[in-house]
Formats: C-alpha cells, sequence, structure tokens
C-alpha cells in the first residue's frame, strides 16, 4: 500500500495493524473494535477505506478492554482517556485513576459485605430446611394435608 499513514508509520518503525489483525492480538472481534471506534474512544487511521490501526490505538484498546473488566463504565475510560491525550506529565490522569480506583474499590466492597450476607442468611434457610426434612420424615404416605392418604387407610 502507498498510503501516508501506514507509510508513516513505517517510516518510523511503527507497527501498522488491521482491524482482524488487531482483533486477533486482542482477542475481541472486529465488531469491538468498531464499536469503540463509534464511541470514540479509538481514532484509526484511514488507508482509503481501510482502517489503520497504530500501537496508540493498540494500548488504548488494552486500558479501554482492563477499565472494563475492572467495572469502569465508558464514560469513565473515556475521561480517563482523555486526560492522557491532554496532559504529557500524566499528573491529571493519575489522579482521576486513584479518584476512580478508590470509588470503584469502595463499591465493590459494599458489594461484597451485602452477597456475605446474602450468603449468610441462605445458608441459615438451608440449614433449617434440612433439618425440617430429618425431624419430620413421615411414618407413611399422606397427601398434601398431611393426613393419611386414602389408599393408606384401612378398609
Amino acid at each position: 500500500m502507498t498510503e501516508a499513514p501506514k507509510q508513516d508509520a513505517l517510516r518510523a518503525g511503527e507497527r501498522i495493524y488491521s482491524v482482524t489483525e488487531l482483533a486477533r492480538e486482542l482477542g475481541v472481534t472486529p465488531r469491538t473494535l468498531r464499536f469503540y471506534e463509534d464511541k470514540g474512544l479509538i481514532k484509526p487511521q484511514r488507508a482509503s477505506t481501510t482502517r489503520v490501526y497504530l500501537p496508540r490505538d493498540r494500548a488504548r484498546m488494552i486500558l479501554i478492554l482492563r477499565g472494563k473488566q475492572l467495572g469502569f463504565s465508558l464514560r469513565e475510560i473515556s475521561e480517563y482517556l482523555d486526560l492522557y491525550d491532554a496532559d504529557p506529565t500524566q499528573r491529571a490522569q493519575l489522579d482521576r485513576l486513584l479518584h476512580l480506583v478508590r470509588d470503584r474499590i469502595e463499591l465493590l466492597e459494599q458489594q461484597r459485605e451485602a452477597l456475605d450476607e446474602t450468603l449468610a442468611e441462605l445458608r441459615e434457610i438451608e440449614e433449617l430446611a434440612l433439618d425440617a426434612t430429618r425431624t419430620s420424615a413421615p411414618s407413611g404416605p399422606q397427601d398434601g394435608d398431611g393426613e393419611p392418604s386414602p389408599s393408606s387407610q384401612p378398609d
């Protein structure tokens, strides 16, 4: 190809990725890459009608995927990436990351507490149900009201 983005990247010694190559390397589908492009989180170069992804796009996708794995929203990830572009010292980005991480930790701790409480309640109910089945074993066939069934009564 003789397209300018690819030539510039090749001159700089940068690796160039097609949609398929980058998707395969990151373990996502090409549709996933297009989704994040539509959301404005990555901005691949265009070589005619072909998307050309540079190492910067790859790095951004790694951050996006990691952020999603950690439970951050697209809005939060977008803010984080925008700070990366705006602040070469990355101080604002690190401050924002610290804030987001602390908020996420707090939310996960609350969810863990709620989950632990729910599990304890369910285990208690399970034990009560098990105890009830052990102590109330019927002595003979009964109908749904606890009465002996007609077939088990003597004639």
